[in-house]
């Protein structure tokens, strides 16, 4: 695709799944606002990296978009500086582990402001400018824990179910406009965060990360695969083309099998 007139703001832009998004979106041409809670410096090789790819141009923003009003004007200022905002991408997300008995009370707050407020509050920011303009995709990036549920992720859980809730609303709503809205629910992906978890496991059990890997993938995937980052990019890529104008209100499961058992 050449996207070279579209402004895409992606959440958690600056790494993992996120920065896949980025990537393939800068090597079709378009315009980048990309949020990250990172450094100046690690900002700017970020911004230089994209515009080596092809994107037309690429900013890193900043904002803590667990403060609803700091999402908001994120959209906000991007609208102001850019005209508009084609497609918005929430895929931001923060995790944390317990049982439901010991969840603190805090973390509860803190994933379910990032993982499920945010993408509300960035979406109501940006379907005004979208509706203007008569067009826009609105992509969620939920989770398989958006469809089934494992121990020790209240928070998480809940937060996914209800960004594909958020997903089928916004849909129903922008049904007779060019405005779209879709999730994507990946299984284990191979990021840095999950590689971390791998290495650890391996050093507890003597076994090489290969083995780990395998290991670990295989209690939930049947494929005994990881999904790739760069696999996820390609899926939100194809629900932002003409071939998916007509698709919305839907979460896309790429989980290796998982939800099939």
């Amino acid at each position: 695709m050449t996207l070279t007139t579209h402004r895409v703001l992606i959440t958690g832009g600056v790494s993992g799944i996120g920065l896949a998004i980025a990537s393939a979106f800068a090597q079709n041409g378009a315009h980048l606002v990309l949020g990250g809670l990172i450094s100046a410096d690690e900002g700017s090789e970020i911004s230089l990296s994209m515009q080596r790819l092809g994107a037309s141009s690429c900013e890193i923003d900043r904002t803590d978009i667990s403060d609803a009003a700091a999402g908001r004007r994120m959209v906000e200022q991007m609208i102001a500086s850019r005209g508009g905002i084609d497609i918005l991408v929430n895929n931001a997300g923060i995790q944390h582990v317990a049982p439901v008995e010991d969840f603190p009370a805090e973390k509860w707050q803190q994933v379910i402001d990032i993982n499920l407020s945010a993408p509300f509050h960035l979406s109501a920011a940006a379907l005004p400018a979208m509706r203007k303009s008569g067009f826009g995709r609105i992509i969620n990036i939920a989770s398989v824990h958006g469809q089934v549920a494992s121990v020790h992720k209240a928070a998480y859980v809940a937060a996914k179910h209800g960004l594909i809730g958020l997903t089928k609303t916004i849909a129903l709503e922008c049904a007779d406009t060019d405005i779209t809205c879709n999730a994507i629910c990946p299984g284990w992906v191979r990021t840095a965060l999950v590689e971390k978890q791998i290495v650890t496991r391996a050093s507890q059990s003597g076994q090489t990360v290969d083995a780990e890997a395998h290991a670990l993938v295989s209690e939930k995937q049947p494929t005994g695969k990881f999904m790739e980052p760069e696999q996820i990019a390609e899926m939100v890529l194809f629900l932002t083309g003409p071939a998916s104008h007509n698709i919305t209100g839907s979460a896309f499961t790429l989980d290796g099998g998982w939800t099939s058992q």
